[in-house]
């Protein structure tokens, strides 16, 4: 098997050995609970400083927050507004290196315009302070990776943007950011960490924690697969669940918690027909950042930030939140986007710090880092863009109450896998598509999502030319990628391949309907599905997305949630 391969076959190598834990002297270093973008880049941080290094997750890797964002690598222009330059000079820095030196087949320089609505006094303010972000960009210890900015007149902002009405603006800045397809990139991270002896499952609950008087000494899990639970031992456990964390800290103890608020933000996709525009927009609304932003054939618009209090797992955009963003955007567009211009839809939580007491060691102005009870680290809060350094922050914690000398985090330096050789590959995609062939378009796309692993989707179509079709419904999509992603990426249900390993569920206008039985019936002989499960895999995501498409016709939070929560996760057949 490839190296980093997260096939059904690892998974149950990593449950042995985690089950293995309970012997004598066999304990983990680490347990990691959350398999988001801080949890695997934990995982990453800790194995690569030679620790002996558990993950479990709940559900799919990125399965919550980490693959419901804005898919921007950034370094948050707004907080510059705020003063908070600290924070700003650490999401430029990481902005660089993801770009440059770790994932640069997964994270790219995107362009955008600030517009500017009012004559004189706005340009060289804002001017001011975009040069600011763009300075800091290029000392922040790295190369910027993205281009400077550039000031348009209005002549020159309609002609970037067409679409734009004539008096939406009087002129405006190009800047540069990078976006990123989120799940991709923590499931990437997940695949390198596995290749450095990482032991992850996910599909593995945490249903308590283990405690040997006050110390959390590891945690009692249930595999979601089977059914079956059993423990798992730890020195040290880390909480990396995101808005999941006042419940998991609830099982050990209500002394020094964090208090983590679930922010709701949603967006919409588009056809990229919809807007004429070359780069994407960035909207100031009263309540929050309208992002406009270009992704693939598709335009990404939102978000919103509105507080939830409901259903964790399956956040539900209503009708009210659509109508929010469509008219907010069609302020400034030519030609309104409706409700038929949507192709898909989709809600994240963000994971926003409710408030910190003496317990805490605070950070940053973004994450908080604490050791409530002996054993057991919470890191909570912060932003996409700087998981890398909330990652380490957690493993320098829980590194502290080891006994040996633990080595500094050296993730600065180690690419994630598809990373090395990339450009090279890239510069030789004509030739490569020749010996697979296929077309020279599609090799790129296999570049863009797998870096020089490319190489390996590419040996499937050599074995099965048959998996050189695309998907039905979703073109962009290559049936190989649907047996990669089960044999390398640790997909174990279809849901997990339309939603996340590709993004064919917002992607397409059916949101996958058609395109699900070639998915269950490609994943079956892998998984030792049989015919009823292929039919209940089927069924299931079919009835997924009528339930968030009924959610999306709701007038209000509450009954948007009602509607989705009428199917709930799916489990094999036992």
């Amino acid at each position: 098997m490839t190296k980093g391969a997260l096939s059904p076959q690892q998974r149950e190598d990593a449950l042995a050995a985690l089950k293995s834990t309970n012997q004598p002297g066999k304990e983990l270093d680490i347990l990691i609970v959350g398999g988001g973008v801080v949890g695997v880049g934990s995982a990453l941080d800790a194995v690569t400083r030679g620790l002996d290094v558990g993950i479990v997750e709940a559900r799919d890797w990125a399965a919550g927050t980490s693959s419901r964002s804005s898919k921007l690598i950034h370094g948050g222009l707004r907080y510059l507004e705020m003063l908070d330059f600290a924070l700003v000079q650490e999401a430029l820095k990481e902005r660089g290196l993801l770009i440059q030196r770790i994932a640069p087949h997964l994270v790219r320089p995107v362009p955008f315009l600030y517009p500017l609505t009012k004559r004189f006094i706005e340009r060289p303010y804002v001017g001011a302070g975009i040069l600011l972000y763009d300075t800091m960009g290029m000392t922040s210890g790295n190369s910027r990776g993205v281009p400077m900015h550039k000031h348009l007149t209005r002549r020159g902002t309609l002609r970037a943007a067409p679409s734009l009405k004539d008096d939406a603006m009087v002129g405006s800045i190009r800047y540069y950011d990078a976006q990123v397809d989120d799940a991709r990139y923590v499931v990437n991270m997940m695949r390198t960490a596995a290749s450095y002896g990482a032991k992850a499952a996910n599909r593995v609950s945490v249903e308590d924690f283990l405690r040997e008087g006050e110390r959390v000494v590891g945690a009692r899990v249930k595999d979601q697969e089977t059914g079956e639970e059993f423990t798992i031992r730890a020195k040290q456990v880390v909480n990396a669940t995101g808005v999941w964390t006042d419940e998991t800290q609830a099982m050990v103890t209500d002394r020094g918690q964090l208090k983590v608020r679930a922010s709701k933000g949603i967006h919409l996709v588009v056809p990229r027909d919809r807007f004429q525009s070359t780069v994407g927009l960035i909207l100031r609304t009263e309540k929050s950042v309208l992002f406009v932003i270009p992704w693939g054939r598709h335009w990404i618009i939102g978000t919103t930030d509105t507080d939830w209090d409901l259903d964790k797992a399956h956040p539900a955009a209503s009708s009210s939140d659509i109508d929010y963003i469509l008219e907010h955007v069609n302020k400034v567009v030519k030609r309104p986007l409706t409700r038929e211009d949507v192709e898909g839809v989709y809600a994240g939580l963000r994971p926003l710090l409710a408030g910190e007491n003496d317990s805490t060691a605070k950070l940053s102005r973004e994450h908080v880092v604490a050791h409530p009870v002996p054993g057991l680290v919470v890191v909570a809060g912060g932003k996409w863009t700087t998981y890398r350094v909330m990652a380490k922050d957690a493993v320098d914690e829980a590194s502290r109450a080891l006994d040996e000398r633990v080595p500094a985090s050296c993730t600065e330096t180690v690419p994630l896998l598809g990373a090395e050789g990339y450009r090279a590959a890239w510069n030789k995609r004509a030739r490569m598509a020749e010996e697979a062939g296929v077309h020279v378009a599609r090799v790129e796309h296999l570049l863009q999502r797998y870096g020089t692993d490319a190489e390996l989707v590419l040996g499937l179509i050599r074995e099965d030319a048959s998996l050189a079709e695309p998907l039905p419904g979703a073109d962009d999509y290559l049936r190989a990628e649907v047996v990669f992603a089960t044999t390398h990426e640790d997909a174990r249900h279809v849901d997990d391949v339309l939603t996340r390993r590709t993004r064919i569920s917002i992607e397409s206008w059916d949101r996958g309907v058609s395109a699900a039985p070639v998915v269950a019936s490609l994943m079956a002989p892998h998984l030792n599905w049989s015919d009823a499960q292929v039919d209940r895999e089927v069924k299931h995501y079919l009835a997924r997305v009528e339930a968030e498409r009924l959610s999306q016709q709701q007038p209000d939070d509450v009954s948007a949630d009602s509607a989705r929560m009428g199917v709930d996760d799916i489990v094999p057949l036992s």
